[in-house]
């Protein structure tokens, strides 16, 4: 059989030149040392700029320890400027703030045995501490029901919901007429502040537990209490710690207002006899300090309590 003629030509490919590619001329780049005086301080400017809006730094203990004193050095200076000179000619009145001098002239006022600071450090802790241990015992079992199982919190979220919105100070002539003017009064209105805030905290450290742990519990066979006794509850626990910890500070916030009636120990007691009296204002202040500092000490060893129990998050 003879081919046609176009079958028998030879096609011929042509050969495609490979395309190189031309490198790159790349900029000189100008280095800092070598930039001109102008140039080196905008270099300077932009580097410090980055450096202390970089997002998420890691920043030594160093670091923040210097970084938190730059705000309280801010503070004294402004009140040294406000309350600086003569008292007629001050911009804030000695009466309304003393000046920081007046103020470490009056720590020994404080100190003296008529005003009892050391009882009251102690009765307004038992206060607070009474008050957080009621609200824990009755907000930690409800809110891991209702973290847990939705009908309970269908239940009890809207009675949750509404007492977040309950001014607290309106509750001071309820628990005096719910519970008089004795103890129970200042315990108990201090427990039901810091339970209003526990109760959604605690809600949410449970709801926050991903369902990839429920259903790999629910795939090895684990019943509905062991998914909340040995799943939710363990995994929740870092967070409720963590609630427990901001909760104990709520009592702090209070304990004035919890003490201003009716009471005859405490710091709010020392503070309201201080104002009753006619007193200078440094001993407000220094009561105010007085209770940021128990506070802030207090808080540092829940932080410790913190690193010694949830090691792994730490490591993390």
């Amino acid at each position: 059989m003879k081919l046609p003629a176009f079958f028998k030509k030879e096609t011929k490919v042509k050969k495609i030149k490979p395309v190189r590619e031309k490198p790159a001329r790349e900029k000189p780049e100008k280095k800092q040392e070598e930039a001109p005086p102008r140039q080196r301080k905008a270099f300077q400017l932009a580097k410090f700029t980055g450096s202390i809006f970089a997002i998420r730094e890691d920043v030594s203990p160093f670091t923040a320890f210097l970084l938190s004193m730059i705000p309280i050095v801010l503070l004294v200076i402004i009140w040294t400027l406000v309350t600086w000179g003569p008292v007629e000619q001050r911009v804030i009145s000695s009466i309304i703030m003393p000046s920081p001098k007046e103020f470490v002239q009056a720590i020994p006022k404080i100190l003296t045995p008529e005003k009892r600071l050391g009882a009251g450090i102690l009765v307004s802790l038992a206060r607070i501490t009474g008050g957080f241990l009621i609200a824990t015992a009755l907000a930690l079992p409800l809110g891991v029901l209702m973290g847990s199982f939705s009908k309970f919190r269908a239940a009890f979220a809207p009675i949750m919901i509404v007492g977040s919105y309950i001014p607290i100070p309106t509750l001071v002539p309820l628990t005096l007429v719910w519970f008089g003017m004795e103890e129970k009064q200042k315990v108990g209105f201090l427990a039901i502040a810091t339970f209003v805030f526990l109760l959604p905290a605690f809600v949410k450290a449970i709801s926050d537990v991903d369902d990839v742990f429920l259903n790999t519990g629910y795939t090895l066979g684990a019943n509905k209490w062991h998914i909340v006794s040995k799943i939710l509850f363990p995994i929740a626990l870092p967070e409720i710690y963590n609630s427990l910890r901001l909760g104990f500070g709520v009592g702090f916030t209070w304990i004035i207002m919890a003490e201003m009636i009716g009471a005859e120990s405490g710091l709010g007691f020392i503070l309201k006899n201080a104002q009753s009296r006619g007193a200078d204002s440094s001993i407000v202040y220094l009561v105010l300090t007085v209770i940021v500092l128990i506070a802030f000490l207090i808080d540092k060893l829940w932080e410790l309590g913190y690193r010694a129990l949830f090691r792994y998050k730490e490591a993390r």
